[in-house]
């Protein structure tokens, strides 16, 4: 299948939809993991406001919790957040794709561009953001910010039992290695295609374009768009957050 694409129309709209439906269990017991505050602030409100950072961005969809829909849309209202972009909550599915989907399919007819960003990654920078959105207008079908790795890497045969020792069966090149991050920005009609005929697991919205035969390409990604999973994690976050604070007084 060809990977040749048209650059979007410069004008074209940006919607992001972000997937908040999961429990977070690693970060431990307690609120689903985009419900977590961070800074005093629910880690999806500061998701939210880093895809409405953009200028570009005109409209956000929360895929919420099945049964917290409601619970979220109330969390939205009761937050300040650009009035020029709209906001959206719709209740999400069983499986992260599924509510992908959802979200998709509640986005209205002019958004030709389309960001999946996780709501457990809550500082990235809106130039990021905008480098991702660009780089969809010049005619990539996908495209996601990515990062080097730091460390060697190792292929290995998973043990059976938990803890037990693993032998290396390759070592990749470093080089050729990248650590991928979101927002991941979509021609729409690309990802669409994509949730209609991918339907085996994947981890990423690209991976399911790559399956299409599309070419996925990288743009520089940012040391502070890092996934709070774990709860080192968290304590990270917060000391970006303040770092952040301190110096917008200054």
């Amino acid at each position: 299948m060809s990977d040749v694409s048209r650059p979007t129309p410069a004008r074209a709209r940006t919607a992001a939809v972000i997937p908040a439906a999961g429990r977070g269990v690693r970060l431990g017991p307690g609120a689903p993991k985009a419900l977590r505050a961070l800074g005093g602030t629910p880690m999806l409100i500061h998701a939210v406001r880093a895809m409405a950072a953009s200028r570009a961005v005109s409209l956000v969809v929360v895929v919420a919790p099945p049964d917290g829909a409601a619970e979220v849309k109330s969390m939205l209202d009761a937050h300040a957040l650009p009035e020029r972009t709209d906001f959206l909550v719709v209740p999400g599915g069983a499986t992260r794709q599924e509510s992908v989907r959802l979200g998709l399919d509640a986005l209205p007819p002019g958004h030709d561009i389309v960001l999946v960003h996780d709501a457990a990654r809550p500082l990235v920078p809106v130039e990021t953001v905008d480098a991702v959105i660009e780089t969809v207008r010049d005619g990539a079908p996908a495209v996601v910010p990515a990062l080097p790795l730091a460390d060697t890497v190792k292929e290995v045969e998973p043990a059976a039992t938990p803890g037990a020792a693993e032998p290396v069966v390759a070592t990749p090149v470093r080089a050729r290695l990248r650590a991928v991050q979101t927002p991941q920005g979509f021609d729409r009609a690309t990802l669409a295609r994509a949730h209609e005929t991918v339907t085996g697991d994947v981890t990423d919205d690209a991976g399911m374009v790559e399956q299409l035969g599309l070419t996925v390409v990288t743009v520089p990604g940012h040391e502070e768009a890092f996934k709070v999973t774990r709860p080192l994690d968290l304590v990270l976050a917060e000391a970006v957050l303040a770092r952040r604070r301190l110096n917008d007084v200054f």
